[in-house]
């Protein structure tokens, strides 16, 4: 079964060279105790190591089964020692921080022997070397001979052919050397034992055949055996150690080491933290940057003027910055905003188009329309008129210049909130307005008073009303809710006189009583400093009454008049046709709005609203497409660039400690890897491959970096706490460090990565360890 055929193994230290195998040719049979006594030096532990597998050959060939291992991979070794042959060593090489059960199991495990066929051959094994009492204790609680029992229990339960005992009794007292040389020649009875020893006693009591050795070769043999030629009937069964048994078996390594582990994955995570607490910062900031812009949006919305400024257009420009040479001549340019300027033509259809934008995108649009309000108002029973109009320089005061710009070029003609396209979605005025006093506008025809937080209201406005305020003038909400107005049709408002002009008519209590009244229903103000406050103070109300007013006039006689001259019908005056186009808005013979303003109900849902308007300028030539004005993109671009890049400076910063980690870690794997060098032997000797160890290794840092990642994640939540409570008592902004949840997973998986990476040269390095260098370590 076990040939030797002419075996030679050489030793090179320097310029002198060791025969420690010098032509060594021996057949065993498949059930006998073979004892190979022999002087220290004389190639005895050479030859078992050789039979082992955990030594290679120089020359000749060593047969098992009929086949020859002259072209055995490292991967066939692997095999063969995990199939075929069980070690028993002098001082037991029990791993430590593994329990006595998964010790035994250790080698059936990278044989692949499922867990319950496992445990049950492990059991089997301890309670045949007489340990049935003590199979779920530590090896740290068991003496001298049952630590050699459970040795001997691993060797055998994988049921092996050799059994290759290395000095067994050598750290044992007589008594227990008794014991364990009766077991081992039990053991024979069933398999080949090979057993190495300086003992002739034990040897010429225990073993079936003695073989002496000295300097490389075999001086006799008690029983020698001439093996005949057999079939190959060799199979090998390729080892392979499960990533889960990996795992576990660092994790049981780690386990011994709590401290250091805990102190090690601290000092890896301080990189993690780091970059945890600036990613925290990083989106708490941008969040309030976020709120606060989302709710600057009724102050900066998509605004869609008579005229605007294609963006598009200015950054095509191309020429260079540079001086050209003088050639003696000027040429005349138009100025580059002048080309950009472009006209929209806001027709009813594209009305229709905005009318139609998702609730969920954008459910407040606000429409500006030139007519004017034919009001009157009653004032201690004098009949007189009175304006709404928003057009005093004041009535912008509380907005920035940014969107007095893009209110002005929309061209303000009267003071609307905006309308809400799905009322179940909220209500603008609710949301973001307090009421003072009366009840919230329900119909076209009810008006409200807007303050601003300090109720105050401008003073021109209250004097269009038809008040004679003065300055500093507290008014009662009382005697202003359920004030009432009467807007009049042109038919009624104006005369038209023999010459065809048309002239408003005195104002009378019959006039006032033919309009449409309008009533005062409440007082309004913003909740606080941060709602939308979109209306400026003075009197507001909904489109709805601008659209009333407009179908009313839209076939008065004035309007009728003035469609069909070029010629101011009031003031007899020429006009051009925009001039002419103004004037009839201002009449309310257009219902074409002049400009249009929507608000974005955020800011991720402002680039859907803008995807939505670009659709309509899809295909259509440059002229008759509609160029919208996005106001907050600016800021928005402006911050969240800067909030950016401040982050990414921090990071990279902040990952300079991410590389200690990972030169700390592979110090660490290099420190685990020089105190497990006989466990790297142990394992090898059990048939583990390089891919095995290195696997072991590996895990182990997986385990640190897992570690080191959720640890620097959750102290870098905790510091978010008084990080914020520090930040409030600077700023007062509330709650700004804030750790998103797929940063925190990232980090895991960063610092995951990271010390596998610096661990794993470790774990190369402990792969190539030789196993039986590895094994006489201390």
């Amino acid at each position: 079964m076990l040939q030797l055929e002419h075996l030679f193994k050489s030793y090179h230290v320097g310029d002198t060279v060791t025969h420690a195998l010098d032509d060594v040719s021996i057949s065993f049979r498949d059930k006998e105790f073979v004892a190979i006594l022999g002087p220290s030096g004389s190639g005895k532990t050479t030859m078992l190591n050789v039979i082992g597998g955990l030594d290679r050959y120089d020359k000749g060939d060593l047969i098992i089964n009929g086949k020859s291992t002259k072209n055995f991979k490292e991967t066939d070794w692997d095999a063969y020692r995990n199939n075929s042959v069980g070690f028993i060593f002098q001082n037991y090489n029990l791993i430590s921080h593994l329990s006595i059960m998964d010790n035994v199991e250790l080698g059936m495990n990278l044989s692949g022997v499922p867990a319950k066929e496992r445990r049950k051959r492990a059991e089997e094994a301890l309670v045949e070397v007489g340990l049935k009492e003590h199979m779920h204790k530590n090896p740290n609680q068991l003496s001298g001979g049952q630590m050699q029992r459970v040795a001997i229990a691993r060797a055998i339960a994988n049921n092996p052919d050799i059994l290759l005992c290395d000095e067994p009794t050598g750290a044992l007292d007589t008594e227990t050397s008794v014991q364990i040389m009766k077991l081992i020649k039990k053991l024979s009875k069933d398999r080949l034992v090979i057993m190495v020893t300086h003992n002739p006693e034990l040897a010429k009591e225990y073993a079936t055949r003695i073989v002496n050795f000295q300097d490389g070769k075999i001086l006799d043999d008690s029983a020698p055996y001439t093996a005949e030629t057999e079939q190959d009937t060799f199979k090998l069964k390729r080892t392979k150690m499960s990533y889960w048994n990996a795992i576990k078996l660092s994790f049981t390594n780690i386990m011994t080491k709590k401290g250091r582990t805990i102190l090690t994955a601290f000092a890896s995570s301080i990189g993690i933290i780091s970059i945890a607490v600036v990613l925290s910062l990083s989106n708490g900031f941008q969040k309030q940057i976020d709120t606060t812009m989302s709710k600057a949006l009724a102050k900066y919305p998509v605004a869609i003027a008579p005229t605007a400024t294609d963006m598009n257009a200015m950054s095509e420009r191309k020429d260079s910055d540079k001086n050209v040479k003088n050639r003696g001549y000027l040429i005349a340019q138009q100025d580059e905003s002048e080309k950009a300027t472009h006209v929209n033509k806001i027709t009813q259809k594209y009305v229709d188009y905005v009318k139609k934008i998702n609730p969920d995108y954008a459910n407040n649009i606000s429409y500006q329309r030139a007519t004017s309000l034919n009001l009157l108002a009653k004032d201690n029973g004098k009949i007189k008129r009175v304006e709404f109009s928003n057009n005093d320089p004041d009535q912008n005061q509380n907005m920035s210049a940014m969107r007095s710009q893009a209110m002005s070029s929309v061209g303000v003609g009267s003071s609307v909130f905006p309308t809400t396209l799905n009322k179940n979605k909220g209500n603008f005025l609710k949301e973001n307005y307090q009421l003072l006093a009366g009840k919230w506008p329900d119909k076209a025809t009810d008006l409200v008073l807007v303050t601003d937080n300090k109720n105050t209201v401008n003073i021109n406005a209250l004097k269009n009303l038809g008040l004679k305020p003065k300055d500093n003038q507290k008014f009662k909400f009382k005697s202003l809710v359920g004030k009432q107005f009467s807007v009049v049709n042109n038919n009624d408002f104006y005369q038209e006189l023999p010459t065809g002009m048309f002239v408003p008519q005195k104002a009378n209590q019959s006039m006032y009583n033919a309009g449409t009244k309008l009533h005062l229903t409440g007082i309004i103000r913003p909740k606080n400093e941060d709602s939308l406050a979109l209306l400026s103070t003075g009197i507001a109300y909904s489109d709805r009454l601008s659209q009333k007013i407009i179908k009313q006039n839209e076939n008065s006689a004035i309007v009728k008049a003035q469609k069909k001259t070029n010629r101011n019908v009031m003031t007899g005056q020429n006009l051009n046709q925009d001039a002419k186009k103004q004037l009839l808005q201002t009449l309310g013979g257009s219902s074409i709005p002049t400009g249009i303003m929507i608000y974005p109900n955020n800011f991720d849902d402002k680039d859907k609203v803008l995807d939505y308007l670009d659709k309509w300028n899809k295909g259509k030539s440059k002229k008759n497409q509609i160029v919208y004005t996005n106001m907050s993109s600016m800021v928005t671009t402006m911050t969240g660039g800067l909030l950016n890049g401040i982050t990414t400076v921090l990071v990279a910063f902040a990952a300079i400690s991410l590389v200690t980690s990972m030169i700390m870690i592979g110090i660490l794997t290099y420190t685990s890897v020089l105190e497990r060098i006989k466990e790297i032997g142990v394992l090898k000797a059990l048939g583990a491959r390089k891919k095995d160890i290195t696997r072991v290794f590996d895990a182990e840092t997986f385990i640190l970096g897992i570690f080191s990642g959720v640890l620097g994640v959750a102290i870098a939540y905790l510091l978010t706490f008084p990080i914020n409570s520090v930040i409030y008592h600077i700023t007062e902004l509330t709650n700004v460090a804030q750790l998103n949840p797929t940063h925190a997973l990232i980090l895991i998986i960063i610092s995951t990565i990271l010390t596998l990476l610096g661990g794993h040269l470790p774990a190369r390095m402990a792969a190539k360890k030789d196993a039986a260098i590895a094994l006489r370590s201390e």
